[in-house]
């Protein structure tokens, strides 16, 4: 375990969703990856795939557990394809400047609608 990820950390945001003890649209769960619509939608399908564990960023998860990146990307394809139509934008910020308000590496999928490039 390194020293950015701490299973343990009870303001985790996303830890209590996935333990159950915050409410959410729980809309996929296994044994590595939760996936909920996001409270704050940005796009008409807008859904949140988190690893149990807690992994600061996209690039700590591939380091520390590429099995559990490759599931969450699967979990993505599955919302996208059962919510709009396979289409989607998978999105991971990393770092505050970025937009990343939760330490828990998160994907946003998002989709529903047309999107514009560059985004941001």
């Amino acid at each position: 375990m390194s020293g950015r990820r701490n299973g343990s950390a009870p303001a985790d945001l996303f830890l209590r969703i996935v333990a159950g003890d915050l409410p959410a649209t729980v809309v996929h769960s296994d044994d590595l990856v939760v996936a909920f619509e996001d409270a704050d939608p940005q796009a008409p399908v807008h859904v949140l795939v988190v690893p149990r564990e807690r992994h600061e960023t996209v690039a700590d998860l591939a380091a520390e557990a590429p099995a559990t990146l490759a599931r969450l990307v699967q979990v993505a394809q599955r919302v996208a394809d059962e919510r709009c139509g396979g289409h989607y934008r998978l999105v991971f910020n990393s770092g505050e400047d970025v937009g990343q308000s939760v330490p828990h590496v998160h994907g946003h999928v998002l989709g529903g609608r047309a999107f514009t490039w560059p985004p941001g």
